[in-house]
């Protein structure tokens, strides 16, 4: 009996030390992570970090945290960021957020982001410049809003990033946003009134190869960029307005894709006047693009709606022969 409390006392001490050991290294990382973006120019600070969860967790909390890059103009706040850890897996982290307000800023722009249960598992490989093996982020209820009053909430929210056992630079991607209900604020944008305040579906699913792998210098330095886009499936469904798309596009360093996709779109001159109250659609360019639409939904035989398989070539866009203009370039800022 006495040997066996030697060797459980013994047991606990080991484990003790290695709860300090690992709790001390996460620490470690996320001030020196601060530190080298304090050095690079940016915002980075928090008002204190501190370590719990013995035996089993790592619970590290930071509170006040603030980062703001200069460079890009973002910038993020919040009441506290909690990294989370099984203690015998220091790689498999969980961030959990405040549901008090964050804001999130974009030059002179803010916005508030408000979440229920909002956290995201993140599975990283320490071994490897902390190489990304796997996100998963989901909320519950949230709400965005600005200056001038609510924009949109939602039910929930999720994301996933899986990366691939054998390609380590391609990764599985998956959102749902499901229920997505646009305030009075942002619908004033969109004159559309047949249109209900709620999008059913936003959904997408996809396997994109990148340039590198994502690891922690795609915060710091430069985003990994796509080389490859396999589109499953996108699909929006605001009350008779619905819109599908898949296909392929293969993208070279200026990020000029090369390939096709097929799109599916019902009502689309009311999409179109979307595209034009909110802006993203150029007023000048609204005309030709509604002659160009007109005679494509003409090929498939129902005026309200588009069946068109797009092909991308050379800097442009085509429907079939059609020239339809020059392709949009894919880069991640």
């Amino acid at each position: 009996m006495i040997r066996l409390l030697k060797i459980l006392v013994a047991l606990v001490v080991l484990w003790s030390a290695w709860w300090l050991f690992a709790g001390y290294g996460t620490r470690a990382a996320v001030s020196g992570w601060f530190d080298e973006q304090r050095a690079r120019g940016w915002q980075a600070e928090y008002a204190d970090i501190a370590t719990r969860g013995y035996p089993i967790r790592h619970q590290t909390r930071l509170t006040h945290p603030v980062l703001a890059d200069p460079a890009t103009g973002v910038a993020w706040r919040a009441d506290w960021l909690t990294l989370e850890s099984p203690a015998a897996q220091p790689g498999k982290q969980a961030l959990r957020f405040p549901e008090t307000a964050q804001r999130i800023s974009y030059f002179d722009q803010t916005f508030e982001l408000v979440a229920s249960d909002m956290r995201a598992g993140l599975h990283v490989n320490p071994a490897a410049a902390f190489e990304l093996s796997d996100l998963a982020f989901q909320s519950g209820a949230w709400a965005i809003a600005d200056g001038s009053g609510p924009l949109m909430t939602g039910d929930s929210a999720e994301l996933s990033m899986t990366q691939h056992s054998e390609a380590r630079d391609t990764y599985d991607i998956r959102g749902d946003v499901p229920r997505l209900t646009l305030a009075q604020n942002a619908r004033g944008a969109v004159q559309a009134s047949t249109l209900p305040d709620q999008i059913e579906t936003l959904t997408l699913k996809m396997t994109v190869q990148f340039a590198r792998p994502w690891d922690m210098s795609a915060i710091t330095e430069n985003r990994p960029q796509p080389r490859m886009i396999t589109l499953d499936l996108a699909e929006l469904r605001w009350g008779k307005l619905q819109l599908l798309s898949a296909g392929r596009l293969e993208i070279d360093g200026g990020g000029v894709p090369t390939g096709t996709l097929t799109v599916k779109a019902e009502n689309w001159r009311e999409m179109l006047a979307i595209a034009t109250q909110t802006g993203a659609l150029p007023a000048e360019l609204a005309g030709a693009a509604e002659n160009t639409l007109k005679a494509l939904s003409r090929l498939g035989g129902n005026p309200n709606a588009l069946d068109v398989k797009l092909t991308f070539k050379k800097g442009r866009v085509y429907s079939g022969i059609l020239p339809l203009g020059p392709s949009p370039r894919i880069i991640l800022r």
